[in-house]
């Protein structure tokens, strides 16, 4: 009743150990950051960039190697706590983890202003809106666990190297998504207010635990490993889910900012009638709302 993964243990192909392509990517991941970080901090030696995002970014990436490497890749293989953990690590922790380090940002600080009004252009845009609406995001990081646990997706994903890694990247994008939406400090069109992502993200957590405890219970559930590890990787999505979303919630308090009051149509007109707003220097509201 074991789900650990036929020959996959040790070595990938030509005799290159499995664990090595993670390692390299996520070093990669590192030096580019932080190449970028250096060319922002060269651009802008005022502005700069904070330490505390590099960090953000850093411990991510530390996180996604503590997932994909051993000790715990092998025990993920045999053992369904394991995979549980490589779970919350991948798709929960290092997500809000490099969410908070803001790479958007980052990248926009360091591409030529060409370059940087496509890519604005492109978060603006119509799919973009969708795609970073928090619907979207429990759709895919919370939804998809109901079709992954209660189908026979999980035991023919966990077949295949490949569509392992290929979970291992949904996972990861998905809560990158999700954190992204709820609480990203990047710029994002058309977020939602604050009560609606909390909202949302009240309802990931009601889903988390529902998940959790049909799982434990052994409801529908289509996963082959013994009952105990089944019953462990439920407490471990139950408690560890709730910890990493309340951090998200944490998240979303701290990066909120509240939204500049606009002026009145009453004290606009006002002004425009008196012609002392003009004097003053005051902008028309609609002016304003136009430039945010």
């Amino acid at each position: 009743m074991g789900h650990h993964l036929p020959e996959h243990g040790h070595e990938a192909g030509g005799g290159i150990p499995d664990w090595l392509p993670p390692a390299l990517l996520l070093l990669a991941a590192s030096g580019a950051y932080l190449l970028l970080v250096r060319r922002a901090r060269r651009r802008n030696p005022v502005l700069g960039w904070s330490r505390w995002r590099t960090g953000w970014f850093l411990g991510g990436i530390l996180l996604l190697g503590v997932a994909l490497l051993p000790p715990v890749a092998p025990f993920a293989h045999e053992d369904f706590r394991g995979h549980m953990v490589q779970h919350l690590l991948i798709g929960m922790y290092a997500p809000l983890a490099l969410v908070l380090a803001a790479p958007v940002t980052l990248l926009l600080r360091t591409l030529p202003p060409s370059r940087g009004r496509r890519l604005t252009a492109v978060l603006h845009s119509s799919p973009a809106r969708v795609i970073a609406h928090p619907a979207v995001g429990l759709a895919l990081s919370t939804g998809g666990l109901a079709v992954l646990y209660f189908t026979p997706l999980y035991n023919a994903i966990t077949a295949d190297p490949a569509a392992h890694w290929l979970l291992h990247t949904h996972f990861l994008l998905s809560g990158c998504l999700f954190a992204y939406a709820i609480a990203g400090p990047d710029p994002a069109p058309a977020r939602p207010s604050v009560r609606a992502r909390l909202v949302y993200l009240g309802v990931a957590i009601a889903a988390h635990a529902v998940i959790s405890q049909l799982m434990y219970g052994g409801f529908r559930v289509d996963i082959h490993a013994p009952i105990d590890e089944v019953r462990g990787g439920a407490e471990i999505m139950y408690y560890g889910g709730d910890l990493a979303e309340l951090l998200l919630a944490a998240a979303l308090v701290a990066t909120w900012r509240p939204e500049p009051r606009r002026a009145t149509g009453r004290g606009s007109a006002g002004r425009g009638a008196t012609g002392r707003g003009a004097g003053r220097g005051v902008v028309p509201a609609r002016n304003v709302s136009g430039g945010s």
